[in-house]
C-alpha cells in the first residue's frame, strides 16, 4: 500500500483521453497550449533574455524576456504564452509599444507589419504578477515558496508538463528549443539565486541591499529545463575527467546540510560515469553540471538539477523494486540526472510522447545498477519494478492538446526497453544504439515516430507492432501456457492482432526461443515436460492454463 501511494505521488497526473471510462474534454485553451498554432510555426527561437526581480515577502515577480527570432516565413503576429494571474504589462519592438490580444493564456503580439523570411528580429516582454504558487511540487508545479529550518526564504520552481509560461512569458511549446539564453535573477542580498548554466556574474545593489545573479546558458534548453532557486545556499564542487574532457561539477544546497551534502553527493560522479558509458558524453559540458537542494523531491532542470531527497537512498528511503538494489543509490541523484541525456539532450516535440523522457530515464536507473553492480543486478531492479504497473490506459497521450499519457510511462515503458535489449541479443549493439540516439538526435526535438523508426533501422527488426502494443495499448501481453506430458501448446492474449514477439524459455534446464502470436500453437518436445519458465526479463504475463 505504501509503494502505491508513492508511486501516485510521483508519477503526474494522467491525463488520457479516457479515464476510468469518462472521456476528457479538451478545451481551447488546451488547444493553444499543446498545438504548433499558426502564431507559432512562422518563427524560430534564437535566443532569450530572461531579467526579472524576485520578491520572496510579497511572493511577487516583475521583469522582463527579451525574445529573439527568426522568421521562417512571412509572418506578423507572434503567439507568447503566460498565465494568469500573472499579467503582460507591455511589449516593445524595435523601441515602441505594440499591441497585444490575449486569449486565456494565449497572447498574440501584433507588429503591426509583417516580416519576410529570413529576417532576425526580437520582441521585448514586460510583466509581473504572483505567479501560481505550486499545489504539490513538481507534480503539481508552480513556483513553492517556502522557509528553511532557519527561517530563510527558499524558493524554487518546477513546470514540467504545466508548462514554463506559468511564472514567465515564453514559447511555451515542446517542440521549439532556444538556442541559448541569459538568467538574470535580483533578490535581496542576503539570499543566492541558482540557475541553470554557469554564472557569469554578480551585481551589488548596496543602497537597496539587492543581489543580481546573471546566468548564461550556452546550449539549446526546453522551456521547463529553466529555473531560479533561492535560498541561503553554500557551494561546494569537483571537476569529472569525463569523455569529452573536464566537467565542472557543482553542488549547492542550505548551509546546514553541507557535511550531509558532501558524504550524499559522491553518488553523482558515478551516475555521470556510468550514463557516459551507456549513453555518451553528458551533453552540456559548456554549462557544467549542478546538483541544487530544494524544498520538494527534484525535478530534471537543464545543467541546474534540482534534488530535495533528505539526503538518503532510494526514493524517500524506499525502494521502487522491492529488490534491494534501489536502495544502493539515491534515486534521485540517479533518475533527473539520467534526463540529461533524455528529455534535455532528447527532447519529445508533443508532451504526449513523455516516455521519450521517462521510459528511457527510468531504464537508466537499471543501467546504473548494471553498470556498478553486474547484469543479474540490474535485471533484479527493473523487473521487480513491474509491480506497480497499472495497465490503465495507453502511454502516449493525446496529441496537439499538451496532454500526458499513462503514469505507466516510466515502469512499464522502462520495462519495454529492457525486453528490446533481449531481442536484439547483442549488449554491445544495444549500448551503442543507445549512445547512437544520443549523437544523432544531439540538442534536438523529436516524435516517436523518428524514435520508433530509429531503434527498427539499429536493431533490424521490424518493431512496429512491438511498439503498437506497448506505447499505444493498455495492456501488457499474456503468455497463456498448457503442458501434456511432452508437448506444450502457448499463445498470447491481451494483445493487438499482429503481436508477434519472440521469447526466450526455459524447458527441462534447456534455454530455448519460442514464436507465439494470439493463435494457439502446438511444441512437441524428445521427452516428457518436466519443468516450463519464462525468461524474466520479457515484459510478459506468464499464466499457466
Amino acid at each position: 500500500m505504501r509503494t502505491l501511494l508513492v508511486l501516485l505521488l510521483l508519477i503526474p497526473a494522467l491525463g488520457g483521453a479516457q479515464v476510468f471510462g469518462e472521456t476528457k474534454v479538451f478545451t481551447e485553451q488546451d488547444t493553444l497550449r499543446g498545438s504548433i498554432t499558426p502564431e507559432r510555426e512562422w518563427w524560430d527561437l534564437n535566443y532569450y533574455h530572461l531579467d526579472i526581480e524576485v520578491v520572496p515577502d510579497q511572493k511577487f515577480i516583475s521583469g522582463s524576456n527579451l525574445i529573439a527570432f527568426t522568421a521562417l516565413k512571412p509572418g506578423s503576429v507572434l503567439q507568447v504564452d503566460l498565465q494568469v494571474p500573472l499579467r503582460i504589462d507591455k511589449v516593445t519592438w524595435k523601441g515602441r509599444e505594440v499591441a497585444v490580444r490575449s486569449n486565456g493564456n494565449a497572447h498574440f503580439v501584433e507588429l503591426g507589419r509583417q516580416l519576410q523570411k529570413g529576417a532576425k528580429d526580437s520582441i521585448r516582454v514586460y510583466y509581473s504578477g504572483n505567479p501560481r504558487e505550486a499545489v504539490n511540487a513538481p507534480w503539481d508545479g508552480g513556483v513553492s515558496w517556502k522557509k528553511d529550518k532557519e527561517g530563510n526564504h527558499f524558493i524554487a520552481t518546477s513546470c514540467q508538463g504545466l508548462g514554463a509560461s506559468v511564472w514567465w512569458p515564453n514559447k511555451d511549446h515542446m517542440y521549439d528549443e532556444v538556442d541559448s539564453m541569459k538568467i538574470s535573477v535580483t533578490i535581496p542580498e542576503h539570499l543566492v539565486d541558482i540557475s541553470n548554466g554557469k554564472l557569469t556574474g554578480i551585481e551589488h545593489d548596496k543602497v537597496n541591499k539587492k543581489r543580481t545573479f546573471h546566468w548564461e546558458v550556452k546550449n539549446p534548453i526546453n522551456n521547463y529545463g529553466v529555473n531560479i532557486n533561492i535560498g541561503n545556499y553554500e557551494g561546494f564542487g569537483e571537476v569529472y575527467e569525463g569523455e569529452d574532457g573536464p566537467l565542472d561539477m557543482k553542488y549547492f544546497v542550505l548551509a546546514y546540510n553541507v557535511e550531509k551534502a558532501k558524504e550524499q553527493f559522491k553518488q553523482a560522479t558515478k551516475t555521470i560515469e556510468a550514463f557516459e558509458h551507456w549513453f555518451g558524453p553528458y551533453p552540456f559540458y559548456e554549462d557544467g553540471y549542478k546538483l541544487v537542494e530544494v524544498p520538494y523531491l527534484g525535478m530534471e532542470h537543464q545543467s541546474s538539477v534540482t534534488y530535495g531527497n533528505g539526503f538518503e537512498n532510494g526514493y524517500r528511503g524506499s525502494d521502487w523494486s522491492g529488490s534491494g538494489w534501489g536502495l544502493k543509490f539515491d534515486y534521485i541523484i540517479v533518475h533527473e540526472t539520467g534526463h540529461e541525456w533524455f528529455a534535455n539532450n532528447i527532447t519529445n516535440i508533443d508532451i504526449a510522447d513523455m516516455w521519450i523522457h521517462e521510459s528511457f530515464t527510468t531504464y537508466s536507473e537499471c543501467l546504473f545498477v548494471e553498470y556498478h553492480h553486474g547484469k543479474e543486478a540490474g535485471a533484479d531492479y527493473m523487473t521487480g519494478t513491474r509491480r506497480v504497473i497499472s495497465n490503465d490506459e495507453p502511454i502516449i497521450g493525446v496529441y496537439d492538446v499538451n496532454n500526458e499519457g499513462s503514469g505507466d510511462m516510466y515502469f512499464k515503458g522502462a520495462n519495454m526497453l529492457h525486453t528490446l535489449r533481449q531481442l536484439v541479443e547483442d549488449d554491445a549493439l544495444w549500448r551503442e544504439i543507445l549512445r547512437g540516439l544520443n549523437r544523432d538526435f544531439r540538442h534536438q526535438t523529436v516524435n516517436t515516430q523518428q524514435v520508433e523508426n530509429y531503434l527498427s533501422e539499429k536493431t533490424g527488426k521490424d518493431l512496429s507492432a512491438f511498439f503498437d502494443q506497448y506505447l499505444r495499448d493498455h495492456r501488457t501481453p499474456v503468455f497463456e501456457y498448457e503442458i501434456k506430458e511432452n508437448i506444450i501448446r502457448y499463445r498470447y492474449t491481451d494483445v493487438i492482432p499482429d503481436f508477434d514477439m519472440p521469447i526466450e524459455v526455459t524447458i527441462n534446464g534447456e534455454s530455448d526461443w519460442i514464436y507465439p502470436n494470439s493463435k494457439w500453437k502446438e511444441m512437441p518436445m524428445p521427452e516428457r515436460i518436466a519443468s516450463f519458465s519464462v525468461d524474466r526479463d520479457y515484459l510478459v504475463i506468464p499464466r499457466a492454463l
